[in-house]
């Protein structure tokens, strides 16, 4: 497209802002059709991508990359394992953990739970990475008092259901309980609450307990045994394959699990619904540009002379068809502008404010949240201006076959 394109395309614009009626309304609902279809794609866009980051930082950051369990029994003589899968490639860290569901009650109610142990080491280093303790300490969790009530930290919407705080008491009851002459029987032991944690998921904030392995141990009767080990690897996106030299290295009757097979479908599912609202959402957009195919057809029943004079004087069919390519562009174009400025304008809104809230129970969060990622933004634009430029073929090739003689007959 040449400077003469270009300059009688903008001469076109000019003439439309300047006519009073149907044609200057119809190009502006047709910039803000856009305009509002690029600024919804980009706002859930963002939100889903928003959410499944989240999502995927507090799974992580409660739960290890690679658990390693082993088939029919616990593990016993687990610290040789631990050297074994520390000494692969891609592995960072590996600890024992002890993981039982239990029946938590108070003088307030009671409430189901899961009791995890977690390694001493763990704690005295501040705790797991992915809590906020909003009060208590981590190390207090160690603490081997003889006389004295284990400590436990729970989290926050537990206490509130309980009505728990920092120095109070709970019972935990264990339907597995500890071995004895007659078999497995239930135990029940007091605690003592020593931390308060947030993760900002309510399925861990209501119902997640954490304590040492050797109180764990001793509540249930484990003796030495721990129910596997959890695998941090360098890389969270690599976990698979990690996963498999590890199963190679230890052999049966060692198995692993790591955090993809065992949230897929949940990430599945948020990927699929991501595709199918950009889907979707598209459709604004497509509306929309029919209203920008509109707006050309007018402008060519309205240009008719013009045409035809341009065509007299030697402008080719492609010259036309550039023409009005380039008015439908342009009305694109200022919609979509617009339409990004808008949308990174509310995500940031949303993201700062939060003044949306969610039923936590159901979405697991409390408020949303918002992430742009730059190939999301690209791909959103590409399709904005595609759908504008093919909305503006038909109209730009009837102008083209538009006879001179015929333009300027009645004239």
């Amino acid at each position: 497209m040449g400077f003469f394109e270009s300059f009688v395309a903008l001469r076109l614009l000019k003439g439309v802002k300047r006519q009073k009626g149907f044609l200057s309304l119809s190009t502006f609902i047709s910039m803000a059709g856009v305009m509002v279809g690029v600024m919804a794609l980009i706002v859930v866009i963002g939100v889903m991508t928003g959410y499944t980051q989240e999502m995927e930082k507090k799974i992580l950051g409660i739960n290890a990359h690679i658990v390693l369990l082993k088939k029919g029994s616990l593990f016993t003589d687990y610290k040789q394992v631990v050297q074994k899968v520390e000494a692969l490639p891609g592995v960072s860290a590996a600890h024992p953990f002890i993981y039982t569901q239990v029946m938590v009650s108070s003088g307030e109610g009671l409430s189901g739970g899961v009791l995890r142990g977690i390694d001493p080491d763990l704690l005295t280093a501040g705790g797991p990475k992915g809590l906020r303790l909003q009060a208590g300490h981590w190390k207090d969790l160690t603490a081997d008092i003889p006389g004295e009530s284990p400590v436990t930290a729970i989290g926050n919407e537990m206490a509130q259901t309980l009505n728990l705080k920092v120095g109070s008491y709970l019972n935990v009851i264990s339907p597995l309980g500890s071995r004895t002459a007659a078999g497995r029987q239930p135990s029940m032991k007091s605690f003592r609450v020593g931390a308060i944690f947030h993760t900002g998921m309510y399925e861990f904030d209501s119902g997640l307990m954490f304590l040492s392995i050797p109180r764990v141990q001793e509540f249930l009767g484990l003796g030495n045994q721990i129910t596997g080990l959890e695998v941090q690897v360098k890389d969270i996106y690599a976990v698979g394959q990690v996963a498999r030299v590890i199963d190679e290295k230890l052999g049966a009757p060692f198995y692993t699990k790591d955090w993809q097979t065992m949230h897929g479908p949940l990430f599945a599912a948020l990927k699929m619904q991501k595709i199918t609202m950009f889907i979707i959402l598209t459709l604004i957009i497509m509306v929309a540009a029919f209203g920008i195919a509109s707006t050309l057809f007018m402008m060519v029943m309205k240009k008719t002379k013009d045409i035809a004079i341009l065509k007299s004087m030697g402008a080719t069919s492609r010259s036309i068809i550039e023409i009005f390519v380039l008015n439908g562009l342009f009305i694109g174009a200022v919609g979509t502008s617009l339409g990004v400025l808008s949308g990174l304008t509310l995500c940031e809104v949303l993201q700062k404010y939060q003044f949306i809230k969610i039923p936590k129970d159901i979405y697991y969060l409390d408020t949303l949240p918002v992430q742009i990622q730059a190939m999301d933004l690209l791909a959103i634009i590409i399709a904005a201006l595609a759908i504008t430029l093919i909305a503006s073929l038909y109209p730009s090739w009837q102008a083209a076959r538009l006879n001179p003689v015929e333009g300027i007959r009645y004239e």
